[in-house]
């Protein structure tokens, strides 16, 4: 039987992280993330899939691969969080759960970072959390699809 799967999104800088502004985003890197967001997935039976990327089109295109192929999405959208209307549309598309995912809380920063192009499109949303942030990110999209699954009578299906 297929294993369900969560697909974790990083934007633009992502990639930085550990050395960018550890006074904001602190030291762990992105690959330090990526760990902790796969051990969530792991302990309820999921995989999860990472995609980094410096590049809109990139990101568009995952999210596209993703649609009929993953439950949930997990998306750190970096500086497109504030302005990247192709990501959003492509996320528009997907009918899953969307949790839009911030190591610091965009909201207490400069006021161009309080505005959010993926947050109309989220189930939940976690910022601020720092490094905490990401294995409740992926702990909520899997409940959101699991609460979304189609009721087959046989739990043995369902996600967990």
């Amino acid at each position: 039987m297929p294993r369900h799967v969560v697909l974790l999104l990083s934007g633009p800088n992502l990639n930085l992280l550990g050395t960018r502004q550890p006074e904001i985003y602190g030291t762990d890197t992105l690959l330090d993330h990526v760990r902790a967001a796969r051990r969530a997935a792991t302990e309820r039976g999921w995989d999860l899939e990472h995609r980094q990327s410096n590049h809109e089109g990139d990101l568009v295109d995952a999210v596209h691969a993703g649609i009929g192929r993953v439950e949930a999405i997990v998306v750190n959208p970096g500086a497109l969080t504030h302005y990247g209307w192709s990501l959003h549309d492509a996320l528009a598309a997907f009918e899953g759960p969307i949790v839009e995912l911030h190591l610091s809380e965009p909201r207490e920063r400069e006021p161009w970072r309080h505005t959010s192009v993926v947050e109309p499109l989220a189930t939940a949303r976690v910022a601020g959390e720092g490094a905490a942030g990401y294995p409740r990110a992926v702990a909520l999209a899997i409940d959101a699809a699991a609460a979304d699954a189609p009721d087959t009578g046989d739990d043995s299906e369902r996600p967990s």
